[in-house]
């Protein structure tokens, strides 16, 4: 790979996503492909964030924990992240008579680092512009010190800015100049020599994972939304909220999570395909509904976006650590599907499946999703939006069906697969009673013990229909995808991980190719977390020199499931906890470590 890095740091408020946000814009008009990635503290206003872009002429959806250019709006980048520089690398700031302590001058000579001071504020004295205007100013000196043409920097200023007038348009094209001129006639700065662009990437989408999964929803044929603001989930819910008018959705920001649960189960108890979304701690107040669809057998959709925890924990931050709550929320035992999203690409296309298991086993669906997704910006091909179907299973609508059924077939438990026939409420169809009652095959409340049996393992036997046809995990060797099940080869290193962890992965595991060629380094990626198909994973087990876990958890709770499971255990895991995604560079580390002593 040939990754060029950036990282723009500041108090939040003061511009860093939106010098983020231009230039990842145009780099991905220019060419290139760009992931994004975002810090922030809990805070409105004020703390220390930042906003990184990796750049390449090759796919990549991840980031490293160095940059080639580091730019600080205030002195806190200077003093927290001057050790992230590359060697040769530069330093943007516009601190006045800001001076480096002797140990970090001394660090800074030693890596050959330039530090650019710009004057920001002085330059639009002169000018006699608005400090609001510093943000065009700065993005234009570090587009200049990306060695980029400022004719694809005026083309976003004038669309981002069009409804405001000429006038103001001008007044922007002036602080490009600006800034362009003071970085070329900066003594000592070399400008970054990009790789050659690649025009496959011009035409893709740049979107966050949260916008990727709000296109798949609606194009699964979701009619309502309904939830509750809740960091990583809210961007979700903004999305699909701001498109409405063009989806035709009906979306209600309900005043709890409890209540947007309870609005997502009547639309879908009425056979309107209908979501919602939260995090942790609002899942946490949802489960008596799951619990609720688990036994009146309602077609239920919940996106439960993790976070770190527990309770308030990390509330902007990212983690996995919500699989196991996940699997055993709610009280009792019932059918369920849990599956989880890992980026943008499957943000849109597991969009249809979600709904369609839903509707076809007639149980609730939970899909998990994290931080690094939800706001992580990514440079996705363009969506094959021909591909998707709608399932809805054993839903009667026609006249002669609804005309030939009981109200004893709704929860019959003879049936094989414990799927049985489902009819609206209103339709021209005797009725049945849905209610959170342990209930016989009309669904009215029965407590004998016999009726119990028969219900739950009705119920139960869900689980295994819906084993039998989920989709395998998928191998990937030297981070392109493999053989199916039956034929993995033998492998030096067996890595085993789920969620947003595959890019980063998959990065690490291309770069490794050129580095260790002579080991054979696989990983398989789990989608379907429950219930758990181990057969595919045995069998490489078996043939893997080194097995080793990754996860963004402290338990290693998808190792703990397959252990439960199969009784297999990992060699090695790579976990963290600290509210951070996987970094490619850290994983090659690690992973080279593992893959040397195997």
């Amino acid at each position: 790979m040939t990754r060029i890095s950036l990282k723009v740091t500041g108090a939040q408020g003061q511009g860093v996503n939106s010098v983020g946000e231009i230039c990842g814009k145009g780099l991905k008009r220019s060419g290139y492909c760009v992931f994004g990635y975002r810090e922030y503290m809990s805070l409105i206003k004020g703390g220390h964030s930042s906003y990184q872009l990796d750049i390449d002429n090759q796919y990549l959806e991840s980031t490293e924990t160095t940059v080639d250019i580091l730019v600080n709006f205030n002195h806190h980048g200077l003093e927290d992240n001057l050790r992230e520089v590359k060697p040769g690398g530069i330093i943007l700031h516009q601190t006045p008579q800001w001076t480096f302590s002797q140990e970090d001058q001394k660090w800074l000579e030693e890596n050959n680092v330039t530090v650019v001071y710009l004057p920001a504020e002085d330059i639009l004295k002169k000018m006699k512009f608005p400090s609001i205007m510093g943000n065009v100013l700065v993005t234009s000196a570090v587009w200049t010190l990306l060695g980029q043409s400022d004719e694809v920097l005026k083309e976003l200023v004038r669309a981002q800015f069009s409804h405001k007038g000429e006038e103001v348009i001008e007044k922007n094209f002036q602080c490009i100049q600006e800034g362009t001129n003071f970085i070329n006639e900066y003594e000592g700065v070399e400008p970054l020599t990009l790789p050659e662009p690649n025009a496959d990437f011009t035409d893709h989408l740049y979107l966050t994972g949260s916008e990727a999964m709000g296109l798949g929803v609606i194009h699964s044929g979701c009619r309502l939304y309904a939830g509750y603001p809740m960091t990583p989930s809210s961007p979700l819910l903004k999305y699909i909220a701001d498109t409405q008018n063009e989806s035709g959705m009906v979306i209600k920001q309900a005043e709890d999570e409890i209540t947007a649960a309870q609005i997502m189960t009547g639309a879908m108890h009425m056979g309107t395909r209908a979501a919602t979304a939260t995090s942790g701690g609002g899942f946490d107040l949802m489960t008596e509904t799951v619990s609720l669809n688990g036994i009146i057998e309602n077609p239920s959709v919940f996106f439960l976006s993790q976070r770190p925890g527990p309770a308030t924990g990390l509330p902007t931050w990212s983690a996995q650590g919500d699989l196991l709550l996940a699997l055993g929320s709610s009280h009792g035992e019932f059918a369920r599907l849990v599956m989880s999203v890992s980026n943008a690409q499957d943000g849109f296309d597991l969009m249809p499946e979600v709904f369609n298991y839903a509707d076809e086993y007639q149980t609730p669906v939970i899909c998990l999703y994290d931080k690094q997704i939800a706001e992580g910006l990514y440079t996705q091909a363009p969506y094959d939006q021909s591909k998707a179907e709608i399932r809805r299973g054993n839903l009667v609508t026609d006249s002669k069906g609804l005309a030939k059924l009981k109200p004893t077939d709704r929860y019959d438990p003879s049936v094989k697969d414990g799927i049985t026939p489902r009819w609206l409420p209103g339709s021209e169809a005797q009725t049945y009673c849905a209610q959170g009652d342990e209930h016989d095959s009309a669904g009215v409340v029965n407590e004998g013990a016999q009726n119990a049996v028969e219900q739950m393992e009705k119920r139960m036997r869900k689980v295994e229909a819906l084993k039998e046809v989920l989709p395998e995990p998928e191998l990937f060797l030297d981070g392109e995808s493999g053989p199916g099940p039956g034929s993995g080869p033998d492998m030096d290193v067996l890595l085993v991980g789920w969620g947003s962890t595959k890019g980063p992965v998959l990065d690490a595991l291309r770069e490794l190719r050129t580095q260790k060629s002579e080991l054979r380094i696989g990983y398989l990626h789990y989608t379907y977390m429950w219930p758990l198909k181990t057969e595919f994973f045995e069998g490489l087990h078996s043939k893997a020199k080194k097995t080793v876990l990754i996860e963004g958890n402290f338990q290693g709770q998808l190792g703990m499931l397959l252990k439960m499971e199969c009784g297999l255990e990992f060699d090695e895991r790579i976990l963290k906890y600290d509210g951070r995604p996987f970094f490619v560079d850290e994983l090659i580390q690690n992973i080279s470590l593992v893959a040397d002593d195997s």
